[in-house]
């Protein structure tokens, strides 16, 4: 019967893993299989036959892909996720996906077979040459900096403990990734039922900001001329989103959206002023900034002798991070929307100065509007053949609009032109800048919530990056029809940006052709997701996109297929 528990029988090693998996919440084993996998296979089946609740088991023919869909499904759905991988040369492959889900707090449980020890006289010795070739000294040391904890299993009976804790480590503030190998001896021996079944023996520990600094933080605000927010990664989830956006506008506080990962408040807010801190930042006397990495490129940012910083994170010091050196005078640790409970009601304890708030509003709703009109002008002129990045990003926002939808950018569709009102509307690729990430982290939300809108922006090397032929036979596989825009300019743009903006006045400004930049001859994209049978088209007039883009609505909604739209966009 479907969730009895095994009684006193022993279950091989597979079963016992994804049934404690399961008990722990985990409602998907994003897993790629190889030779370490037989005792993991035959304990599936095993646990199917007794009718054990198990997570779905989902095969990804790559192992970037599989931990980015883990990383996508937590973001939409605040429940972490488990990925399986093959050896050290799988744990490798996922080795660039599991830093972003370092740099962007993902909590998940990273798993990975290890090659026999043993040649013979043991069940599940070596019995392929691979077992020779896979062997390391120290498989751990491949995502050691990148992982908040690693182990690897001695005996079987340690399956349930060893999990609890691997689940309560990664969903512990600042949540990440932990990593647990799997040897195949262990993995063959009979694992005890006792505990597979059980609900985790471990609480996650959450932080919280010391009253005193959020005193502090409070009286700095509210005594504030000129205070401005700084916001990277949201407000913490829906009541931080709606509590920062009451707050900012009644006490008039401009928020910038600067390299966000998620948005803090609608972008269509009269608080809400773009995305570059400079022009705020030159007569700030108190910045708050809201778990932000790097809230600003010391370079191009002289703050005031007298200004106050407020850094709010769960880890507002950002210990993980070797150099990071900017001012920290008052430190709010803990999860971004309890530190807003917090603040937010202890700044409105504090006197008002209505005359100096009013003042103030008029200034930053004036700024806010000049910006968003200028936005929206830049982009309705992109409306050409081949068209510009931000016509895209207006007429997906406008698409958008009232549906409950989810865009995952990846060099894709510029935020600001999007004007996105929903907390949950926007993920930006992480920090750390392992391409690929944009179009399996995607996927991986539509799993989370089927009913959601998601659409994946990337540009055309980023869908190169996400191992396309993978992702597309996943969500063929498993019925996600999720939306791709691949944004094809032929070229690494990232690249040839980055090598003018260090050499403004240099060669490369003038040259028809940047090297190592160019992407030509670009591929058919569309026949890539054909192969997998998605609806697909090529638009390269943007006076034909609107209505390009309600066909893949349609069709992603109605007939639940997997859509591609290849979009020609302009250089530059």
């Amino acid at each position: 019967m479907k969730g009895e528990t095994p009684g006193d029988s022993p279950i091989t090693a597979g079963g016992a893993i994804f049934t404690k998996l399961k008990a722990l919440g985990v409602s998907h084993v994003f897993t790629n299989a190889g030779t370490d996998f037989p005792p993991i296979i035959e304990g599936l089946v095993e646990a199917q036959r007794r009718g054990l609740d198990l997570p779905l088991p989902v095969t990804v023919p790559h192992e970037h892909a599989a931990v980015s869909m883990a990383h996508g499904f937590y973001q939409v759905s605040g429940r972490a996720q488990a990925v399986m991988l093959h050896t050290n040369v799988g744990l490798s492959n996922g080795a660039t996906a599991i830093i972003n889900a370092w740099c962007d707090h993902i909590p998940m449980i990273v798993m990975s077979g290890r090659t026999p020890t043993t040649e013979r006289g043991r069940f599940g010795a070596r019995t392929v040459p691979i077992g020779w070739g896979q062997e390391m000294f120290d498989q751990e040391a491949l995502i050691r900096e990148a992982t908040k904890w690693q182990y690897e299993i001695r005996f079987p009976e340690q399956v349930p403990e060893l999990l609890d804790r691997a689940w309560a480590i990664a969903n512990s503030g600042p949540k990440g990734p932990v990593y647990l190998s799997l040897p195949r001896e262990v993995l063959c021996e009979p694992c005890p039922a006792e505990g597979i079944s059980a609900p985790p023996r471990m609480t996650p520990v959450t932080t919280a900001p010391h009253g005193d600094a959020v005193a502090r933080a409070a009286r700095a605000l509210a005594q504030a001329d000129n205070p401005v927010i700084i916001a990277q990664r949201g407000a913490g989830g829906a009541d931080g989103f709606a509590a920062l956006t009451r707050f900012v506008e009644d006490h008039a506080i401009p928020l910038v959206h600067y390299w966000p990962n998620q948005i803090a408040i609608p972008m269509g807010h009269p608080m809400q002023v773009g995305a570059d801190p400079s022009p705020w930042l030159a007569d700030a006397d108190v910045v708050l900034a809201l778990d932000c990495l790097a809230p600003w490129m010391p370079d191009g940012v002289t703050l005031r002798d007298d200004a106050t910083i407020i850094q709010a994170a769960p880890d507002p010091l950002f210990g993980r991070t070797p150099v990071r050196n900017f001012p920290a005078d008052i430190t709010l640790a803990g999860p971004v929307g309890a530190t807003l409970a917090a603040l937010i009601p202890a700044v409105g304890a504090e006197p008002r100065d209505e005359t100096r708030i009013a003042t103030r509003r008029a200034q930053v709703t004036a700024a806010s509007e000049t910006s968003r009109t200028a936005v929206i002008a830049r982009a309705e002129a992109g409306a050409s053949a081949p068209m510009t990045k931000d016509w895209v990003s207006l007429c997906l926002g406008r698409a958008l609009k009232g549906r409950r939808a989810s865009v995952f950018h990846e060099l894709g569709c510029p935020l600001q032109p999007l004007d996105l009102d929903q907390p949950d509307s926007y993920f930006q690729e992480p920090f750390s800048g392992g391409l690929g990430w944009g179009m399996p982290a995607a996927i991986g939300a539509k799993m989370a919530d089927p009913d959601r809108l998601v659409v994946a922006t990337v540009g055309d090397g980023s869908y190169m990056f996400a191992n396309p032929t993978a992702c597309h036979f996943v969500a063929e596989a498993q019925n996600v029809p999720v939306i791709v825009l691949v944004l094809n300019n032929e070229e690494w743009a990232a690249v040839r940006y980055s090598v003018q903006g260090l050499y403004p006045e240099g060669e490369s400004k003038t040259a028809n052709e940047v090297p190592l930049t160019s992407l030509r001859p670009s591929p058919d994209f569309a026949k890539v997701a054909e192969a997998s049978r998605a609806y697909t088209e090529t638009v390269t007039d943007g006076r034909d996109l609107p209505a390009a883009l309600e066909r893949a609505i349609r069709v992603a909604e109605k007939e639940q297929r997997q859509v591609l739209l290849n979009i020609a966009i302009a250089r530059g």
